[in-house]
């Protein structure tokens, strides 16, 4: 036996997340913001695809048709075209990319000075 003695389980080490780097949070936020940008707009495009030839579009139109007269039935085909959704997605998508990025990038930076003040986050990690 050497003269240190020999630990038995697993090492712990208590580490503590005192600053996030701003910078990195809003590239790595913009980046996922994009993703999820993206991802909506082919969502929308999946959706309204399934819903026109499902026929659903003609089912409301004829239903509208017999409510509020032809006049309120092709009001519905204009609000509901295929550009149209996809230009309010875009514009949703660029928006929550904007705020997605922004607010993320202010919360590192809030998160730097609270942890300034009270140390930060502290795990305990162990290496199994």
């Amino acid at each position: 036996m050497s003269g240190s003695a020999q630990r038995k389980g697993p090492r712990t080490v208590r580490l503590a997340v005192a600053k996030v780097d701003p910078w990195s949070v809003m590239k790595m936020t913009f980046m996922l913001a994009l993703a999820l940008g993206i991802a909506t707009i082919v969502v929308l495009f999946v959706l309204w695809l399934v819903l026109h030839v499902t026929g659903t579009f003609g089912n409301l139109q004829s239903a509208l048709s017999e409510f509020a007269g032809d006049e309120g039935a092709d009001q519905l085909l204009e609000v509901f075209g295929l550009g149209r959704i996809l230009s309010f997605g875009v514009i949703i998508a660029v928006v929550n990319v904007i705020l997605m990025t922004a607010l993320s990038t202010l919360t590192s930076i809030i998160y730097n000075i609270g942890s300034s003040l009270v140390g930060g986050f502290h795990l305990t990690l162990t290496d199994d």
